[in-house]
């Protein structure tokens, strides 16, 4: 690649620029990067899409937009077609490791490589209506705070979207005619991991505990990546008063002169800060007076009515008003988008109570974090958990819940170490573990047959299974889908 192809590529940061006939690679056919191809595609580049996996839907579509492909297995393979084709510009997809060899192979050849929403923060001058982007990470949490702001923006007046890591791509937005007020962006460690320069209106990394160890490579990359949200917040870093990590994130961040610092936690708040006095919701961090004064938003009796009272809903719902407030939301707007939020399913969903047990769906629960979170709401609890651990120990989450644990089923490809967990942490909790039996083995069934075995009246069957579920599902949604299905047939046989 020349220096001069190079320093034009670099030089891209509006839609209005002359993107035509740049030669673009995109790594990967998932949602993110068909959204990614489209939009190259409108703006007159030449797009090459490589990828391993069949997807007949998308590979029509490409050939509709006019977009080359290649769908080719095996890394050495993949590389020779990339060369040949010899970019000017790479997307990588989200999934991509670092050190994947078509990356490095990039990187080592001067050619630009970034990630979609790099890309996208080039791209958002599309309409004259320039949205703010209000940056969401966390190891958990991310979803439901990103919907609750965007619930909240949206009360306030304002056209606004959850996009990014949600599920819907940023570059779908911002093709938008209409174009946005405000772009709640969720970012999973992935794409912090190829953030670039972008510049947040205001930012919160909810939490952090060890996650996709496998794929950063240590639990201090991982924390680096997660970090980065912070970077160039014009007006809010929002932060997790609990978790000293976060608040250190926003102290080392480089941020925009005048960006404010501002609390969230389940005490009682400081100035710029959101908490929780008397039972009551409040924001003490935008009140004019906030050494002296706050605004009530709603009461836990309120949020306990509406399945939203367990601790870490609380506090995504905190960081949400923290993220609206900072953008103007006014408190009583907030209160009105709290009190009609609904949480998505598999978010700790409560499915009902069946001979005096209650039957809880916390499928997106994917690793020990989150898992936690659902089991610290909770007195006495048949346990569902398994799956693909993804590099981390599940031990200490055996341990300091084994005391509120009544029962545990044990599912997944990596059951040895979840039961070695119990054995050794918790050996006084009956534990039953499902070994599939053929192709055809329902394990969503067994499961649910062997919670209800365990359950007595009173007790809560918590389907969180702090892993990952690519192993005997598609993914978080199949496996919670999955146990609703096996949870309606019990009831119906009964």
């Amino acid at each position: 690649m020349t220096i001069d192809v190079r320093e034009r590529v670099l030089a891209l940061s509006s839609w209005h620029h002359d993107w035509s006939g740049l030669r673009v690679a995109v790594l990967g056919l998932g949602v993110t990067g068909f959204s990614v191809a489209d939009t190259l595609v409108e703006l007159g580049s030449r797009v090459r899409v490589i990828f391993a996996g069949e997807d007949p839907e998308r590979e029509q579509l490409l050939r509709v937009i006019g977009a080359e492909q290649a769908r080719i297995a095996g890394d050495e393979a993949q590389l020779a077609d990339l060369a040949a084709f010899d970019p000017d510009l790479v997307i990588v997809s989200p999934g991509y490791r670092p050190d994947h060899p078509l990356t490095e192979w990039a990187i080592a050849r001067g050619t630009v490589v970034w990630g979609d929403i790099e890309l996208g923060w080039r791209l958002r001058d599309k309409t004259d209506r320039v949205a703010d982007w209000i940056c969401i990470t966390g190891t958990n949490g991310k979803t439901t705070t990103s919907q609750l702001t965007a619930h909240m923006l949206l009360a306030g007046g304002l056209r606004a979207a959850p996009v990014g890591n949600i599920g819907v791509p940023i570059l779908d937005a911002l093709r938008d005619p209409q174009g946005y007020d405000a772009l709640v962006v969720e970012l999973s460690s992935f794409q912090l991991e190829r953030l670039g320069e972008i510049s947040p209106y205001a930012s919160v990394c909810l939490n952090i505990a060890d996650d996709h160890l496998d794929w950063h490579g240590s639990a201090e990359a991982y924390r680096a990546a997660k970090a980065k949200v912070y970077a160039h917040t014009q007006v809010a870093c929002v932060y997790n008063r609990a978790d000293a990590a976060t608040e250190r994130m926003v102290e080392e961040a480089d941020v925009v002169e005048g960006a404010r610092a501002i609390s969230f936690g389940l005490d009682a708040p400081p100035p710029s800060g959101f908490g929780i006095v008397d039972g009551l919701l409040i924001d003490r961090g935008f009140h004019a007076e906030r050494r002296s004064s706050a605004y009530e938003l709603v009461t836990i009796e309120e949020l306990q009515e509406r399945h939203l009272g367990a601790p870490h809903l609380v506090q995504n719902i905190l960081a949400a008003a923290a993220l609206a407030r900072s953008r103007g939301v006014e408190p009583e707007e907030i209160a009105t988008a709290i009190l009609n939020f609904e949480l998505d399913a598999h978010r700790a969903q409560h499915l009902g109570v069946l001979d005096g047990v209650t039957w809880i769906d916390d499928s997106k629960a994917t690793n020990g974090h989150a898992a936690a979170a659902s089991l610290r709401a909770l007195e006495r609890v048949v346990w569902v958990v398994g799956g693909l651990l993804k590099g981390t120990d599940i031990g200490e989450l055996v341990e300091t819940h084994a005391e509120r644990l009544r029962g545990a089923v044990v599912i997944g490809a990596e059951r040895e170490a979840v039961l070695a967990a119990f054995a050794e942490h918790a050996p006084g909790v009956a534990v039953s573990e499902i070994v599939p039996e053929g192709s055809d083995f329902d394990v969503a069934r067994a499961a649910v047959d062997a919670a209800a075995a365990l359950a007595d009246e009173g007790d809560t069957v918590l389907f969180a299974p702090a892993a990952a579920s690519m192993d005997q599902f598609t993914d978080y949604a199949d496996r919670g889908r999955r146990f609703q299905a096996a949870l309606r047939a019990l009831a119906e046989g009964r």
